[in-house]
């Protein structure tokens, strides 16, 4: 019987030199054709932007298999969901939550004046979005983790009024899960609406009226949290009606390693992603030709061992994961940059000052003891990251992603005099001298 086939295809880059643009193209990446997906569910959220509720009933009869009898989850099924909560998992959430408002609560942005000339200053203020909608997926695996990691940036933001959107699950009555309930009961969150994937980004973008009067379900100003590429391309056919968070691909775990690392926690690390999904994709990016081959030994031995095994070899043997070997751990880090990971650990020596140098990544994990589970659930964290190289522009959930900075000019007479010459210079430079006269009249009277 032949061997079987590697998990991770090795992508050799020592000896070649490659532009920036090359060196993207050269490595492993998931494919998310989110156009294809805007096509197909275009016709979901224009119709949930005509008829509401009936549309988002219609939409969940036909792709969850069960038809909610209102989208608004009762408070009483949320009281209960808690009451049945296993407590160890209250347990884990509470802690959880703790160590995320923890590191939250550092974020927060008081306002800031600055005096530009005497008697005139510009202050910025950081005001919380009003009301937000927050998506928690509900497909291979339930996250209340993900309950944790929109909910609390938002409620240290300050923000109102929040509501969450997961699902509606037919073995529950047409409930959303009742760990996701019982998560939202716990944090305080008292809006919950039970509808999935495309059907429910358009309702928190449009609103509705809820079924048998039930009153209004009303729009949000932004939408967060991840989905599969359906929800992603719905938050694309909403953007501009509402601001959205990111559009967020499958996830990804980049791995820059040595020969020291331990190839048995580098191996639990890869898999412990790939179990997401089989688009999820796993890189290790290693100077040690030999760390391999023991990651592959690794591998071997661990995942016959995973619950999910037939998704975790999808997503190791797909075009989206593999090894990539380079002549040092610099040109190592140039690789890890071109990629942008969701996910990135380092596992060198030094590791610490290897990871200060790191300038694309949704977050970063130093040292052996720092797996990215832990920033899953208990590191204090947002798992909630840029995927798809989009870290090169953007990072992940956090307080900031629920306020907006609203300058404050604030100039006297005498401050303005100053500003004056430049002001109107730049007007009549630009051809509209009616913005200089607006700054002259006040001179002439």
């Amino acid at each position: 019987m032949p061997d079987p086939a590697p998990f991770l295809a090795v992508t050799d880059l020592r000896g070649r030199t490659l532009s920036a643009s090359e060196l993207t193209a050269a490595l492993p990446r998931a494919e998310l054709d989110v156009e294809s997906a805007a096509r197909a569910v275009r016709p979901v959220v224009e119709d949930v932007a005509a008829r509401g509720a009936d549309a988002v009933l219609d939409a969940s009869e036909r792709f969850d298999g069960v038809r909610p009898e209102h989208l608004r989850v009762p408070q009483a099924e949320l009281d209960r969901a808690l009451d049945e909560l296993d407590p160890q998992i209250r347990d884990a959430l509470e802690q959880s939550a703790a160590r995320v408002r923890a590191v939250d609560g550092a974020q927060q942005r008081p306002e800031e004046t600055v005096q530009v000339v005497p008697g005139g200053t510009v202050s910025q203020r950081w005001v919380p979005v009003r009301r937000v909608g927050l998506y928690v997926p509900g497909g291979r695996a339930v996250l209340p983790s993900s309950v944790v990691m929109n909910v609390v940036p938002a409620q240290v933001a300050g923000v109102g009024e929040i509501v969450l959107a997961s699902p509606p699950q037919k073995e529950f009555g047409g409930l959303p899960h009742p760990t996701i309930l019982a998560a939202c009961a716990l944090l305080g969150v008292t809006e919950v609406i039970a509808a999935g994937g495309a059907q429910a980004v358009a309702l928190l973008a449009h609103g509705a009226e809820d079924v048998d009067g039930d009153g209004p379900l009303t729009p949000v100003d932004l939408v967060t949290g991840p989905g599969n590429v359906y929800v992603v391309a719905a938050k694309r056919l909403v953007r501009g009606t509402v601001g959205i968070d990111a559009e967020a691909g499958p996830t990804e775990i980049a791995i820059l390693a040595d020969r020291a690392a331990e190839p048995a926690y580098l191996a639990a690390d890869l898999i412990s992603q790939a179990e997401h999904d089989p688009a999820a994709a796993s890189i290790l990016v290693t100077d040690a030709p030999e760390l391999v081959g023991a990651v592959e030994a690794e591998l071997a031995r661990q995942v016959p061992l995973a619950l999910h095994r037939e998704r975790i070899e999808q997503a190791l043997r797909g075009p989206q994961s593999g090894a990539v070997l380079v002549e040092d751990i610099g040109r190592g880090l140039e690789v890890v940059d071109a990629y942008g990971a969701e996910h990135l650990e380092i596992h060198t020596a030094d590791a610490a000052e290897v990871a200060a140098r790191v300038t694309n990544a949704g977050a970063v994990f130093v040292g052996p003891h720092s797996p990215v589970s832990l920033g899953d659930y208990a590191a204090g964290s947002n798992h909630v990251l840029p995927t798809g190289g989009s870290s090169r522009y953007s990072g992940g959930l956090g307080v900031q992603t629920f306020l907006r900075g609203i300058h404050v000019v604030d100039y006297d007479r005498d401050a303005l005099a100053t500003a004056r010459p430049a002001a109107t210079t730049l007007a009549a430079a630009e051809g509209l001298p009616a913005h200089g006269t607006a700054i002259d009249i006040r001179f002439e009277r």
